[in-house]
C-alpha cells in the first residue's frame, strides 16, 4: 500500500493537508470567495464585501513555505530561495502568487483568486436599465474598455459582456493568466507563458496578440492591457476588428487616457499617436469601483478626441452618482447609426 493511500485510510485530515490546498481547501471551494490571502500565518478572504480575517491559521511560516511550494511545482513552477517568487495558474483555474522570505519581510506571502465555476451573468451584475445598455453596446459592435482597481470585477464583467456576442461571430480571447470563461459556442483563448529556469521559451501577450490576428476573430480581447501589448492592442482595433474589448487599472475613467499614455509609450508610440489611435478605435468605457458593499458600475463613458490638440477624453454618459450624463445623446447616436436602438430611459437626454 503506497504512503498516501496509508495516509488516506488511517487519517483522511491528513491526507488534506499533504495535498491540494492543505488547510485553505475548505476557503477555496466555499462559492462566495474571491480571494484567498495569506500574510505569514494569517488567512484572509474577501467575499465581496472586502477582507476578513478568517478564524483559521497556518500552523507555521514553514508550513505556508511547504504549501506555496507545492502549489508552485503542481503548476510546474519553480518556488526557493534563487527564485523566492511565482505568479501561476492551477490546474482548476485558481490564480497563484507567492513570495518568500526575505522579499518578503513578514511572509511567506500567498494570494490564491478563486477561478469562479460559473459565469455570473449580465442581469446579475447590473440593475435592469444598465444591462439594456450594455446589451446595446456589445449588439452595436462597439468597442470597449473596461477599467477599475485590482478586485473591481472588470474580467467579471467582460465575461458576461462577451456571453452577449451573437453565436455567429468568434471571440478570440488573450490573457497573461487564462481567467475569461465567457458562455459562448465559440469563444477560444490564448495564454502567456513565463520563461523557465533557463531564461528561455517565454511568450507574451505581444506576441499573442500578433498570433490571435491570423485566427480570423470577429472581436479580439485582451483580459488586461499592462504593458507595451497595448500598441498591438491599438494596431488590431484600427484594422476593423469592431465590438472588440479589453481591461486596465485605472483609479477613475477621467485617469484611463493618461494610464493608456503610460503603457504606449513603453511600446515605443508617441503620445499623438496614441492618442489618435484610441480616437479612432475605442468608443466606451466602463468604469467599475469597489465599494464597502460590493463592486459597482460607476460609469459608462464615451471617448473623444477634443482641443486643438486632439486628446482622448472620458465624457459621462451615465454615472451612478448622476444618472445620465452630458455624453448620453452622443452614446445614442453612435447606437442609431449602427441600427441598434437605444434604451428609452437615456434618449434625449
Amino acid at each position: 500500500m503506497s504512503d498516501l493511500a496509508t495516509i488516506r485510510r488511517t487519517s483522511p485530515g491528513a491526507e488534506r493537508d499533504l495535498v491540494g490546498a492543505g488547510p485553505l481547501a475548505p476557503l477555496l471551494a466555499d462559492p462566495e470567495v474571491t480571494d484567498v490571502l495569506v500574510n505569514g500565518v494569517q488567512v484572509w478572504t474577501d467575499r465581496g464585501q472586502g477582507l476578513v480575517r478568517e478564524q483559521l491559521t497556518m500552523p507555521s511560516a514553514d508550513a505556508v513555505r511547504r504549501l506555496a511550494q507545492r502549489l508552485a511545482a503542481a503548476a510546474g513552477r519553480r518556488l526557493d530561495d534563487g527564485t523566492p517568487f511565482v505568479d501561476a495558474r492551477l490546474a482548476d483555474g485558481t490564480r497563484l502568487h507567492a513570495v518568500l522570505p526575505p522579499v518578503a519581510t513578514g511572509g511567506p506571502y500567498l494570494s490564491l483568486r478563486t477561478f469562479r465555476q460559473r459565469t455570473l451573468s449580465l442581469a446579475e451584475l447590473v440593475p435592469p436599465r444598465l444591462a439594456e445598455l450594455l446589451h446595446a453596446v456589445v449588439t452595436a459592435r462597439l468597442t470597449l474598455l473596461i477599467s477599475g482597481g485590482t478586485g473591481s470585477g472588470k474580467t467579471t464583467l467582460l465575461n458576461a459582456l462577451l456571453a452577449q456576442v451573437p453565436a455567429r461571430e468568434r471571440i478570440v480571447v488573450v490573457e497573461d493568466s487564462a481567467e475569461l470563461r465567457p458562455v459562448h459556442p465559440h469563444a477560444i483563448g490564448l495564454q502567456a507563458r513565463t520563461a523557465n529556469v533557463e531564461g528561455v521559451g517565454g511568450v507574451g501577450l505581444t506576441e499573442l496578440v500578433r498570433q490571435a490576428l491570423r485566427m480570423r476573430p470577429d472581436r479580439l480581447v485582451v483580459g488586461e492591457c499592462r504593458g507595451a501589448e497595448v500598441v498591438d492592442l491599438l494596431a488590431a482595433l484600427n484594422t476593423g476588428h469592431e465590438g472588440s474589448a479589453g481591461t486596465l487599472h485605472a483609479n477613475a475613467a477621467g485617469d484611463v487616457p493618461a494610464r493608456l499614455e503610460a503603457l504606449g509609450l513603453l511600446g515605443g508610440l508617441p503620445r499623438a499617436a496614441l492618442h489618435a489611435q484610441v480616437a479612432a478605435a475605442v468608443r466606451v468605457l466602463l468604469h467599475l469601483r469597489r465599494t464597502p458593499s460590493g463592486r459597482v458600475l460607476e460609469a459608462v463613458c464615451l471617448l473623444a478626441a477634443d482641443g486643438p490638440d486632439r486628446l482622448v477624453t472620458a465624457h459621462p454618459a451615465w454615472t451612478a452618482a448622476a444618472g445620465p450624463g452630458p455624453a448620453a445623446g452622443g452614446l445614442c447616436r453612435l447606437l442609431r447609426e449602427r441600427d441598434v436602438t437605444p434604451p428609452t430611459w437615456l434618449v434625449g437626454r
